[in-house]
């Protein structure tokens, strides 16, 4: 049975590591049902939209944020990803992440996005690589299909840029303050790392009311 196309938003920070094991859960359940109905977009929503553009050291960043506690919620993640079947690298920088957004609205134009998000995801938290850089953008930008030499020539200007800022602000004023944040038929609002089972049960649901 062929499902009507269900919009799935996903508002989502390729620096969060909940992001990270959201989506491997997500995609869990998508492998679990090769006919999901779901037609999938990715949102920019920065966990740190101040961050200098050169980025910053993992651990300052860590501790500035959580004090004390940075070793304690550093070791929850990494448990956490583990119980998702992730082992992840820590990370040796926290950069900006408003041009691999901007990379990612590029993707978009060329129905590239998920697999960009995959490869953004890959480098910063299992390759250890800067995905603040324009040369690892273009690098993953070109695996998943898209024009190396283009992306580099847009990095390098300022394109788009003040739509990844706009993009940001109206999720915010949606009342969006954390990720990531699904929004299944634009109505219906599912915040967190969701575990496998929710989503089969959403997928199956959805597929219940189409019989």
């Amino acid at each position: 049975m062929t499902l009507q196309p269900v919009r799935l938003d996903i508002f989502s920070d390729f620096v969060c590591p909940w992001c990270l094991i959201g989506k491997a859960n997500l995609d869990r359940a998508l492998e679990g049902h090769p006919d999901h109905p779901f037609a999938i977009e990715w949102h920019p929503f920065r966990l740190n939209p101040g961050m200098p553009r050169e980025g910053m050291a993992y651990m300052d960043y860590l501790s500035a944020k959580f004090g004390a506690d940075a070793d304690k919620v550093l070791a929850r993640v990494i448990h956490a990803a583990r119980d998702a079947g992730i082992e992840i690298r820590v990370p040796e920088r926290e950069p900006d992440t408003t041009d691999a957004h901007r990379l990612m609205h590029w993707a978009g134009l060329e129905s590239a996005q998920t697999r960009v998000m995959s490869g953004l995801l890959a480098a910063h938290w299992k390759e250890g690589r800067d995905i603040g850089d324009a040369a690892t953008l273009a690098d993953i930008g070109a695996k998943a299909g898209l024009d190396p030499d283009m992306v580099l020539r847009l990095l390098a200007s300022d394109a788009d840029r003040d739509l990844v800022d706009s993009r940001e602000t109206h999720a915010r004023e949606r009342g969006i303050n954390s990720v990531p944040t699904f929004i299944i038929a634009e109505r219906h609002v599912v915040a967190g790392a969701q575990p496998v089972g929710l989503w089969n049960q959403v997928i199956e649901e959805i597929a219940s009311l189409s019989e």
